[in-house]
């Protein structure tokens, strides 16, 4: 019996006409679709009247939820993967399964889609021809670690950050990058409340400082001058 695919499946970050074609497609006829929540999923397969079989699959559970998945995999299921957001695996779970597939040697297939901090990184002016991706910062364990090394970081850097830890955050690295260094702050990405706003690291301290920060963010901050 031939084994089924693993497809990871892009979703929109914001606006839902950002949804594929194929994207579409796939939900509709894979075996069974694994969705980090499965409310959130729900809302998606309704509005494109996709009617499917879910799984609940997050970063809780991924570990035990593994060997059942490539189970059905073997068995020859073709199964699809959503996160709440975006492209699966890109500070979502997406990277475990993706690895144990590739080990057992079944075939994994990402497409094409919606991922925040490709806009971001475009619409901020900052260089986007070499970038560095951190993702999220460590709330605590080892997050000053994680500034002093993006000090020495040398081409632009791109980080996710949620709305209650975006002055924190921007305070942190002026502190640690200087605060006359370039930054732009992304929020709300293909949404109705889609802003940019640019300057250096002090300037977006006072910003956000006096504007409450509201919605997911991407920040890009320039790299360090050589």
């Amino acid at each position: 019996m031939a084994t089924g695919k693993l497809y990871i499946i892009p979703t929109p970050v914001g606006n839902l006409e950002d949804m594929t074609f194929r994207a579409i497609r796939l939900l509709k006829e894979v075996d069974l679709i694994l969705a980090e929540d499965t409310r959130t999923t729900s809302f998606l397969l309704k509005h494109f009247e996709i009617v499917n079989k879910m799984q609940s699959y997050h970063k809780f559970n991924e570990h035990k939820a593994i060997a059942h998945i490539v189970d059905r995999l073997n068995a020859g299921e073709n199964i699809g993967l959503v996160s709440d957001a975006g492209t699966p695996g890109i500070s979502d779970p997406g990277f475990l399964i993706s690895r144990e597939c590739i080990k057992a040697g079944i075939e994994v297939e990402c497409l094409p889609g919606a991922t925040a901090f490709v806009p971001a990184l475009v619409t901020s002016g900052i260089p986007c021809d070499k970038f560095y991706f951190e993702g999220f910062l460590p709330q605590k364990k080892g997050r000053m670690t994680r500034l002093q090394a993006l000090a020495e970081v040398t081409t632009t850097i791109v980080l996710y950050e949620s709305p209650y830890r975006v002055v924190k955050t921007f305070t942190q690295l002026a502190e640690y990058l200087g605060g006359d260094r370039q930054a732009a702050a992304c929020r709300e990405i293909s949404k109705m409340h889609e802003e940019t706003v640019r300057g250096t690291l002090r300037e977006l301290v006072n910003h956000f400082t006096e504007k409450e920060p509201r919605g997911e963010f991407v920040l890009i901050i320039a790299g360090k001058d050589q």
